[in-house]
């Protein structure tokens, strides 16, 4: 595949051919990455997230970018501009770009894009509007910066350059014999009829016979023909092609025929001044100046029975994988003039979203993109967002992985739109054997080895040239030709294009080579200046101390006559590895494998040349074969969708092995494995998905979509990833039969993980009836912060369908920030860890904010103000060694709405951005392990409230590292005692912070690589706070004196002072701890304030619960008889009255002598009762009111009753 650079590049591997023009390298092409997302802005269809913590590698610098714009391209517009109605294509149909909607649409957009570009003065180059809404232009760095801040714009990204990263191919992939899926299909000659794939590559060689057609008639019919400029198929699926054959250098009308149906070719991002020209191999046409693009297309359609030649060597017939299809081919990726280079090479960003774009206006079927750019930081690139309108207007994407492995998280081409395809070995492949004169034989590839060959065996060390720092990677110059004539050399495969090390081995007179990995990675059978044989690193060893041995032999021969075969297939070393570490890592790729390692196909030619065939090796051989299927299957069922087709390449995959030949179930090696042409059509469930779901997944990685989100892990693939599993998850499919069966589940790998499957049965009875499930995964004994892997199988009666399993059970999740609040405060954080057992905590910071000054009134307590639409720049400074820096925005009003972007500078100019624009008023952005220096922050007014001409804003710096630890920041407790998937809670705290300033500290979770940012307002000084009220003591009655307590108080050193109130209202003069009852304030409620007042700050006060004050009663008693004998008995009457104008209620308690008898009240205050008789004696009679809500209680003055005898 083409592989992006980090230098421009045409090859993604360094020991490539020497030569792009040869056809005889192993090429793996190499190209473009919107690797610099400089900014995202807000609303619109896809207005970007607005993250917390970012940190976006821009480079910002006068040059190319592509700038895509908020509203939604053709392809994915469902309406809501007045005026203008829905374009997306209906399912299973694909978009029709000449309709008025879309002619009305795309009008629409370009004239806003157009307002866009006017707005900074830059004048478009590309204007995109069907498969994504934006433009390319050249801009300085200060308006690229200018446009990121505009509303209308999602992305501002630098246009990079990019890279292009048998047969028994067909045989292995069972497509021959009578048996095999061409003749199951219609035979060889129908295969991928009525479909059309357009090929994004370096261009086509028209001569080679696997592009053989018959010349363009102007009669309308089922064989392509033409209209004018115009070549029209029409299509297996009902509607129809339109392409054009641009001439141009050595590129005629007539070199388009009823094969090739399309052929264009753009230069305007790369330039014209920059590529080669036809001495060196290179033309300003659609003519292949490469090679890569002819093998691509070849590869995916050509003609079938082609008799392929390397130097005269016969290699058999060669076939397309769908050979009855149409190929336009859009050239995109250009050679440099010097040849002896291939860091003058490559393909412009503008100039494939451009292929793109026409491709999906030209209404191919399938595209095939042998371009990528190393480890995929985003799944939504400026590529990715074409793609995605490309998939939605119903267009299968094979793309291939890279040629990056094997090393992990390697991967490019990650959106769930595309088919990622990983490389791999296909078995009896142009084989050599390196026979040593010890015995030993190994095999390797080789179409060079025609007839025996012996000789010394040498190692390169042992015949180097004087001065040669590495001869045993035989680069240029590196042989001595007196100790090389005559000998047989090994060579180390690295740094030098393979075929270079057999070119010096010639020149120093060297009959043969045995190129060796000394790590494993592909072997290639190149066309060698010498015979050669090349073998994998599990050889290394052994013949690298064999050629060292004196006297040691080898004998080179054809075929493999070790009696072994290498196990197949294997995944290519080279081919690029998952998971995708962007965006949350829940998309599981690559998707599937397929052969990619000495790939025969056609190549380039100049015009009138005799036609060329490579043996190439790369996921951009292998991503071709899977668009040939696609096309295949659209041959047979003319209207699948995209899922449908990636669905069943998936779930009829099977396993790929090592190199021992044991079986390989990596799904970051080889996906759902290795693609199976003989299974997939007939793939009995289908996981479906289409743009609905895409933006769904979209809305969930913080894209304003209009559409509600769903989780990532919920999209409806045939795979399920899980990046982030603390404990447990559930994830739900649904499954679409393709005919009547009943499925029974089950699980493989996942070693650690218990997964259940609920219901574990599906029943359909015919086809197209949908079913869902779910499946319930449970951490076990997994090892935290490792994938485990595995599969998920439906299996009945006539079908197995599988799918790849990835989940990451991980040490904890954790909040990404908290909020507190105090100058002494905590926050309580919970987190869910993922296993059972300790987890310390790291607590770093606090640091304080800094408040930036207005610049034009240092006094203000705002950093600015501005109404809408304005901009403001603040220049700051980031010191060395901080963790993170910080910037928040805040408006005075809620109801505005402020975007932030911050631009750090190199020279007074921006070389990096991030950004915060969403509709609130307040924004942030944190940038973590900022690169120290010169930064400028940006404020824009986007509105203001309505009444408002201006709104005040304030923008505060915060500086996190190591040496910042203001508050005593601590956590509590640490380290957590974590129970898996069982939410725990520590508390943060901080004291003594000074009033009035905001704070920002961070806790680490040690081992884990997850943080939480904590951000304290410490506010105002606070006031005292009573913890225990004032009390008041005493009796509340006229004349009595009360008594306050100051109550208890948070803070020491206070002064208090009183006010005494009577229902709420303030006693005059009243000040004081003690307060004298008023007979005034009879039956009032009073309560008493103490104000407590500090050394400093402001004051506290508390209130006293309420006491009543009551009305002084009067208790009288009479006794009648007063004196009577032992046999009468007497009467108390008891009169109680006071104030009150009603009489006292309630209950009196006569005495008499040690007796009690209780009387009630009648309404007059009255109560009587008769005594039983007494003996002989004097008895003191009293009685004591109670009282009730408006009196207070009394005891009468004792009468006196007399017994007689």
């Amino acid at each position: 595949m083409f592989v992006i650079p980090r230098s421009i590049r045409l090859r993604s591997e360094s020991d490539r051919a020497s030569s792009l023009r040869r056809a005889t390298a192993s090429v793996a092409a190499t190209a473009l990455v919107a690797a610099g997302l400089v900014t995202f802005g807000a609303g619109g269809a896809f207005a970007a997230p607005a993250p917390t913590v970012a940190k976006q590698a821009s480079d910002l610098k006068d040059g190319r970018y592509i700038v895509t714009l908020a509203d939604e391209a053709a392809a994915t517009y469902q309406g809501g501009v007045s005026g203008l109605a829905a374009t997306e294509a209906r399912s299973g149909t694909q978009l029709d770009a000449g309709s008025a909607p879309v002619t009305a649409y795309t009008d629409y957009l370009e004239g806003q894009q157009e307002d866009v570009a006017a707005s900074v003065g830059a004048d478009i180059d590309y204007s995109y509007s069907l498969t994504v809404n934006g433009f390319s232009a050249d801009l300085t760095a200060e308006q690229a910066a200018k446009l990121s801040s505009d509303r209308k714009v999602l992305s501002v990204e630098p246009d990079r350059i990019y890279h292009p990263t048998s047969t028994p191919a067909a045989d292995f992939l069972g497509l021959t014999g009578p048996d095999g899926v061409w003749a199951k299909t219609g035979g060889q000659e129908n295969a991928g009829e009525g479909a059309v794939i357009g090929v994004i590559d370096t261009g086509i060689a028209p001569e080679n016979p696997s592009f053989a057609g018959e010349p363009l008639g102007t009669a309308a019919g089922d064989a392509p023909y033409r209209d004018g400029s115009t070549i029209r198929f029409d299509k297996g699926d009902g509607t129809q092609f339109a392409g054009v054959c641009q001439t141009g250098e050595q590129f005629t009308a007539a070199d388009c025929s009823t094969k090739i149906v399309g052929a264009r070719y753009f230069v305007d991002g790369f330039g014209k001044a920059n590529i080669g020209n036809a001495s060196t191999g290179e033309y300003v046409s659609p003519r292949d100046g490469d090679g890569h693009g002819s093998h691509t297309a070849s590869t995916a359609a050509g003609d079938a029975g082609v008799e392929a030649t390397i130097d005269g060597n016969p290699l058999g017939e060669i076939s397309g994988v769908a050979p009855a299809s149409k190929i336009a081919a859009y050239k995109v990726c250009w050679s440099g003039p010097d040849n002896s280079t291939q860091d003058d090479d490559g393909c412009a960003g503008a100039d494939l979203v451009a292929a793109i774009e026409q491709a999906t206006e030209d209404g191919v079927d399938v595209i095939n993109y042998s371009i990528g750019g190393g480890s995929a930081q985003t799944t939504f690139s400026a590529t990715d967002q074409a793609f995605l309108g490309a998939a939605s207007a119903g267009i299968f994407v094979s793309a291939s992985a890279g040629n990056s492995g094997p090393g992990a998280s390697t991967l490019d081409n990650a959106s769930p739109w595309i088919t990622t395809v990983a490389a791999s070995t296909v078995a009896g492949n142009f084989e050599a054997t390196a026979k040593l004169g010890d015995g030993q034989q190994f095999a390797g590839s080789s179409i060079t080895v025609t007839e025996p060959v012996t000789g010394d065996f040498v190692t390169a060390a042992s015949v180097a040239a004087a001065g040669a720092t590495t001869p045993n990677l035989c680069g240029p110059g590196s042989l001595d030709p007196a100790k090389t004539a005559g000998k047989i050399v090994l060579c180390e495969r690295g740094t030098f294009d393979r075929v270079a090390k057999s070119a010096e081995v010639e020149r120093a007179g060297g009959i043969g080579m045995v190129l060796v990995n000394p790590t494993p990675n592909s072997i290639d059978a190149d066309t060698h200046s010498v015979p050669t044989v090349h073998l994998d690193a599990d050889v290394y060893a052994a013949v690298s101390a064999y050629a060292a041995t004196p006297g040691a032999t080898v004998t080179l021969v054809p075929g493999n006559t070790t009696g072994v075969s290498a196990p197949t297939p294997q995944v290519a070393g080279f081919s690029s590895r998952g998971p995708v570490l962007a965006d949350g890592s829940d998309i599981l790729k690559p998707d599937v494998t397929a052969p990619g390692v000495s790939i025969i196909a056609a190549t380039n030619n100049a015009e009138g040349g005799e036609p060329t065939f490579a043996l190439l090796s790369g996921t951009s051989m292998a991503a071709p074969h899977v668009a040939g299927l696609a096309l295949l299957y659209l041959g047979e069922r003319p209207n699948a969708s995209v899922s449908e087709i990636k669905s069943a390449l998936m779930t009829t995959a099977y396993d790929t092995k090592d190199a021992d030949g044991g079986t390989v179930t990596d799904p970051f090696t080889q996906g759902a494995g290795h693609v199976d042409p003989t299974r997939y059509l007939d793939a009995g469930l289908l996981y479906l998905n289409d743009r609905s779901d895409w933006v769904a997944y979209l809305a969930a990685l913080g894209y304003a979509t209009g559409i509600d989100p769903v989780d990532p892990s919920e999209l409806n693939l045939a795979s399920i990833a899980i990046g982030t599993l603390t404990g447990s998850e559930t994830v739900t499919r649904e499954v679409t039969s393709t005919g009547p069966g009943t499925y029974t589940a089950s699980v493989q790998g996942l070693a650690g993980v218990q997964a259940d499957v609920t219901p574990s049965t599906l029943e359909f009875t015919e086809a197209g009836q949908t079913k869902s499930f779910e499946v319930a995964f449970t951490r076990t004994t997994a090892t935290v912060d490792e994938y485990a892997t595995g599969s998920l199988t439906w299996t009945s009666d006539d079908h197995v369908v599988r799918s790849p399993v990835a989940v990451n059970p991980v040490s904890i999740a954790a909040p990404a920030e908290v909020d507190g609040t105090g100058i002494d405060g905590s926050v309580d954080v919970t987190v869910t860890p993922g296993a059972t057992g300790s987890i310390a905590l790291i607590a770093e910071g606090l640091a304080r904010g800094v408040v930036i000054p207005d610049p034009e009134d240092a006094s203000s307590p705002f950093t600015g103000s501005g109404k809408a639409k304005d901009v403001f720049d603040y220049p700051i400074t980031v010191p060395e060694g901080q963790l993170a820096t910080r910037i928040d925005l805040d408006a005075d009003d809620d109801a505005s709405d402020l975007d932030l972007q911050v631009f750090r500078l190199e020279d007074g100019t921006p070389v990096e951005a991030f950004q915060s624009a969403t509709s609130s008023a307040d924004e942030s952005v944190t940038i973590d392990t900022p690169t120290p220096g010169d930064y400028v922050v940006e404020v824009v007014v986007f509105s203001v409230p309505a009444g408002k001409s201006t709104e005040e804003f304030t923008v505060t710096q915060f500086d996190l590292s190591t040496t910042t630890d203001e508050g005593a920041f601590t956590v509590s407790p640490n380290p957590i005692d974590a129970v898996q998937s069982q939410p725990a809670t520590y508390t943060a705290s901080w004291s003594d912070l000074a009033p009035e300033t905001a704070y920002l500290g961070r806790v680490a979770y040690s081992g884990s690589g997850f943080t939480t940012y904590v951000r304290v307002e410490s506010g105002p000084i606070p006031a005292p706070v009573a913890t225990a009220p004032p009390v008041i003591t005493g009796t509340p009655v006229a004349g009595q004196t009360l008594t306050a307590s100051p109550g208890t108080w948070d803070q020491e050193g206070l002064k208090f002072s009183y006010q005494w109130y009577a229902d709420g209202k303030a006693l005059p003069g009243q000040t004081r701890a003690t307060y004298k009852v008023s007979p005034s304030v009879s039956g009032k409620s009073i309560t008493v304030v103490v104000t407590a007042k500090p050394a400093e700050g402001p004051t506290g006060t508390a209130t006293s619960e309420p006491v009543v004050v009551k009305l002084a009663s009067t208790v009288t008693v009479s006794v009648k008889p007063p004196v009577l004998t032992s046999a009468q008995k007497a009467v108390v009457t008891v009169k109680v009255d006071s104030a009150a104008k009603a009489a006292p209620t309630g209950t009196v308690t006569v005495k008499v002598g040690s007796d009690s008898f209780e009387v009630a009240l009648d309404a007059s205050g009255t109560g009587r009762v008769e005594l039983p008789a007494y003996a002989k004696g004097r008895y003191a009679v009293t009685a004591t009111y109670a009282g009730d809500a408006a009196n207070a209680a009394k005891t009468s003055a004792p009468k006196y009753l007399y017994v007689s005898r």
